[in-house]
């Protein structure tokens, strides 16, 4: 009994309780994190010599990782949650390939001409080996589940995936990692503050291409600048219905899109 008390209390302080002592104002972080991404894609697609573009674009993982915790902590039905974003990723990754110019030779393998449906469905399925940012926070939420539940099996599988997949994820296995560092000590702000920052500083000099003080660093480094909207409470009171942060992902390719072919 003494053992199993042990591991109890091991996992209760290593697996927190549903309390988020961060900041709670996720929808005001969200639409941050919206503004930010299309600054960025923009800055990726359309106007690439603003390449402050894409450093304000930085921030906007960060605060989807965070939001995402806050929801798997708050979320009842986890599940439909999970639902909602695999049906975003399926519905939106042919148009964000498309965009974003990551499409490969495999994706044209069959001509659509001769077998469009065969082609479709080719041209969708090749999509998927440059997946959009909606595979990493899948990823991530379903590891958080699996902890967050004590489905530890689950946690396994989610593990052995990301083995074999983590190459081709934005973000790779560092973005994961900053869900799982965030979820973990979401109830502990004086010890999530230095590990996750910490963590985010080692990430930004994995980079180069800029230096302050003789040290470089990559571009990642700026996303260091998305904490203080994490660890300082902030209240916004903004509602906005859920849908709007849903559809937003689609509708702000689309715009992106429409961006490159006026320009």
């Amino acid at each position: 009994m003494a053992r199993k008390s042990i591991g109890g209390s091991f996992l209760d302080w290593l697996i927190p309780p549903r309390t988020l002592n961060l900041n709670k104002d996720t929808q005001l972080l969200k639409l941050i994190a919206m503004l930010a991404m299309l600054i960025d894609h923009l800055g990726a697609v359309v106007f690439p010599q603003y390449r402050f573009m894409r450093i304000i674009g930085r921030v906007a993982f960060p605060l989807y990782a965070y939001c995402l915790v806050a929801g798997c902590i708050y979320t009842k039905d986890i599940l439909r949650y999970i639902e909602r974003i695999a049906l975003l990723l399926l519905v939106s990754q042919p148009l964000y390939v498309v965009v974003m110019n990551h499409m490969s030779g495999s994706m044209y393998a069959v001509s659509f001409a001769e077998s469009p449906v065969r082609a479709a469905f080719n041209f969708y399925l090749e999509s998927f080996h440059d997946p959009s940012i909606l595979f990493t926070l899948l990823i991530g939420l379903i590891l958080l589940w699996s902890i967050r539940d004590r489905k530890f099996i689950i946690t396994a599988c989610v593990g052995i995936f990301l083995y074999f997949t983590y190459r081709i994820m934005d973000y790779s296995w560092r973005g994961i990692v900053l869900m799982l560092l965030l979820y973990l000590f979401s109830s502990r702000p004086i010890l999530s503050m230095p590990l996750v920052t910490a963590f985010m500083i080692w990430w930004g000099m994995q980079g180069n291409g800029y230096s302050f003080m003789g040290i470089s660093f990559g571009i990642q480094m700026f996303a260091i600048f998305a904490l203080p909207l994490i660890y300082i409470p902030t209240n916004s009171r903004i509602k906005l219905p859920k849908f709007v942060f849903y559809l937003f992902y689609p509708a702000h390719l689309l715009l992106v899109w429409g961006a490159k072919i006026l320009f």
